[in-house]
This record gives structure tokens, sequence and C-alpha cells, in this order.
């Protein structure tokens, strides 16, 4: 056991990584934060069966409900994916457990992954990329992205990083959110009703999709909005495969109903090699690589530190997704 780990952690982290970041990176994160706190790493199953129990905050991908048992001190469980699905939540709001998740840490990136795509688009730059990986000195024609019509579907943390990045290119936006009584950062909001998407789709240049994936959302962008969009339209699907009917896609893809598609998620995921999307030079992919960005740890520790500066103040935790009764 390294000289960090103690008989009483206040904070564990758990050895399960991800995107390929070390833990014991996130770890020295939470430290230079935290210096008046004791940080453990548990490097396996037996430091995790032994120090959880111990701790008052742990943080890591999942918490088996199994170790709750002997967890007397356990305050918060800080998952350090933004959703929880695959989380014990039940059992740890039943332990009087706050579960918080990574929201927000991704959205940076993806937004400028987004904004990317949409440019790649807008220049036709992946017709210069394919003219010089054939050695072809030959003009192509390209468009403007100023003056488009952009509808960001989904005005969470995403989105809002997505709109705040668009002020500068003299664009037009429209945003779609489950609470367009709040209003928002774009210049027009509208609702996820079928009338407004329709409404929002029919004068969109561009529809990037920064929504969750849930019963109401689930295949929201199908034939119907597809046929909806003008057919110099392109999609952006910056959050989650099931979001949009693949078959629908591919359809419009191949009968050029759009112009084109830019997908860092897709449904199948991940797609099979022998996929016709992968064929289709009009849509661009990515393997789920938008949220990825070098300063996760740095970001997921702010939180994480503020929230335990918080649990001592007893004032509300950010990124809150469970809370005991």
């Amino acid at each position: 056991m390294s000289s960090h780990q103690t008989a009483d952690p206040d904070i564990v982290v758990l050895r399960e990584g991800t995107e390929g970041l070390s833990m014991a990176s996130y770890a020295d994160a939470l430290r230079e934060r935290l210096p008046n706190q004791t940080v453990a790493l548990a490097r396996t199953p037996a430091e995790e069966r032994e120090l959880v129990p111990k701790a008052r905050v742990v943080t890591g991908i999942t918490l088996d409900a199994d170790r709750l048992d002997r967890a007397d001190r356990l305050e918060l469980f800080a998952c350090t994916f933004a959703g929880t699905d695959h989380v014990p939540t039940d059992a740890l709001r039943d332990h009087g457990v706050t579960v918080t998740n990574a929201g927000g840490i991704h959205a940076p990136g993806i937004a400028e992954q987004s904004i990317a795509n949409m440019l790649v688009f807008a220049r036709n730059l992946h017709e210069g990329w394919r003219r010089k990986s054939n050695s072809e000195w030959r003009h192509f024609q390209s468009h403007e992205f100023t003056d488009s019509t952009i509808t960001v579907v989904g005005l969470g943390s995403i989105g809002e990083a997505v709109v705040q990045r668009l002020a500068g290119f003299d664009v037009e936006t429209i945003g779609i959110r489950y609470t367009p009584e709040k209003g928002g950062p774009t210049d027009e909001i509208l609702s996820f009703d079928d009338d407004d998407v329709h409404d929002a789709f029919a004068r969109s240049d561009y529809v990037v999709l920064a929504c969750p994936l849930t019963d109401l959302t689930r295949g929201m962008v199908g034939g119907a909005e597809l046929a909806t969009l003008p057919p110099n339209a392109v999609v952006v699907n910056a959050a989650r495969g099931g979001l949009v009917d693949t078959d629908a896609l591919v359809s419009a893809l191949q009968t050029e109903g759009i112009r084109g598609a830019a997908l860092d998620v897709t449904d199948p995921e991940p797609l099979p090699s022998d996929h016709v999307l992968w064929e289709l030079e009009n849509c661009l992919i990515t393997p789920h690589t938008g949220g990825h960005t070098p300063k996760h740890w740095d970001r997921l520790a702010d939180i994480v530190a503020d929230n335990v500066a918080a649990l001592d103040a007893g004032d509300e935790l950010e990124n809150a997704v469970v809370t005991p009764e």
C-alpha cells in the first residue's frame, strides 16, 4: 500500500479508469486541491474492499452496492462519467449517499468538434482531403458558414458551449429544450414538441444534437424529420447514437435528401466495419472521441473538491443527480 494510504482516508479513488487516463493522475489532482484531506488510490480489488468502508467520499466509474454495508462514513459517490445509468443509485440513496456526475467536463471538446465538423462541411474540406490523397490539384466549390441557421437540440452544458462558440460566426441560432420558458443563449427557443422540431428543422442549415437519450428523444431524428430538413442541411450528432434512426439517415444520405452528417456516436455503437455508413463520402465518422480532453481530471477534480467543501458547509452539491431522502 502506498504512503498515501491511511487507515481512514477521506477520499478513495477507485482503480478502474476512463478514456485511457491514469487514475493515479486523478488522485494527484485531488490531493493538489484538497491538501488537508487524505486521498487514497485503491489499486487492487483488495484495496477497494479495505478502503471503501472507511471513506467519506468515493470516486470512480461505479461502486459495488455490496460494499455499502460497512461504509458508515460514506456521504458522496462522485461518478467519473456524465451518465450514471450503470451506478446503483437506489442503493446509494437508501444508504444516505449523494451521487454526483462529471457533467460539463466534456462540453468544451464536444463543442469544438461539433463546430469543426460544421466548418468542414461549410468549406468542403473533406473533399480537399480526398483530392490531396490522390495528389490532385483541382479546384472544388465550397460554401459559407456565415448567415447559416444552426439548430442546437439540447441546451445543457454541451449545447450552451456550442452556442457560446458560435457567437463570432455571424449565424442565426435556434435552441430546442425541454423547458423553453427558461429561455437560453440562442436567438430563438423552441420545445421538443413535434411541431416545434419540424419548424426548426425546416429552417436549418445545420442541426447539432446535444441532448440526453431518453424515451422522449430516442429516434427523434427519423425519416419525417430528415425529410423536413432542406437538402443542403447537415446533421451533427455529438450526443447519443440512439437519437437518430440510422436506416433513415442512411437513406437520406444516399439519396442526397440532406447534404451530410457528422457522427461522433452511432447506433449501433461501435459501428460494425461492414456498415454502409463507412462507405458514404457525405458522412464523417469519429469513434466517440468528441469528449476527450487532456483536462479531464483537472475539471473533474475541481468539481469534487468544491463538493467536499460543500459537504463541510452543508451546502448544495454541484452536479448532484441523486440525493438522499
